[in-house]
């Protein structure tokens, strides 16, 4: 599993396997946040099941679904109050680019610089055009 940093809060995955909470809290993360919907696939964890999973391994869990395409300001509004916390926060999806995007949308609202997103976001893989034009 590959988590990857988009700045010093904030990284970002695809779907999680069962034991990968437990090495986010080892690697310093305290909140994790789920951005897929709860039934996007079978074979995914329920949202309760994930949040039981966090808080054993002494992460806080929040879900924030949308499905793709989807995103809406309330989402980015959401993610940028959890942002405020300071906490260290892992976000993920089925393939991570929602949360990338989420990141990114949240950023722009808290005033940050679109060519640092930017370059962070392809640094990491994804490509946020689409939120920097909308934000």
């Amino acid at each position: 599993m590959e988590f990857k940093m988009l700045d010093q809060q904030v990284s970002v995955s695809e779907e999680l396997p069962p034991g990968a909470i437990q090495a986010l809290a080892g690697a310093g993360v305290e909140l994790l946040v789920c951005n897929r919907p709860e039934h996007e696939s079978e074979n995914l964890p329920t949202f309760a099941e994930l949040e039981d999973a966090a808080r054993e391994a002494g992460l806080e869990f929040a879900a924030i679904p949308f499905s793709r395409g989807q995103m809406q300001p309330t989402h980015s509004e959401a993610f940028a109050e959890l942002l405020k916390n300071g906490k260290r926060i892992h976000a993920f999806c089925r393939t991570g680019n929602r949360s990338c995007n989420l990141w990114a949308a949240a950023r722009c609202l808290q005033g940050s610089d679109k060519r640092a997103l930017q370059a962070a976001a392809q640094k990491a893989g994804y490509d946020i055009s689409g939120v920097l034009v909308t934000y």
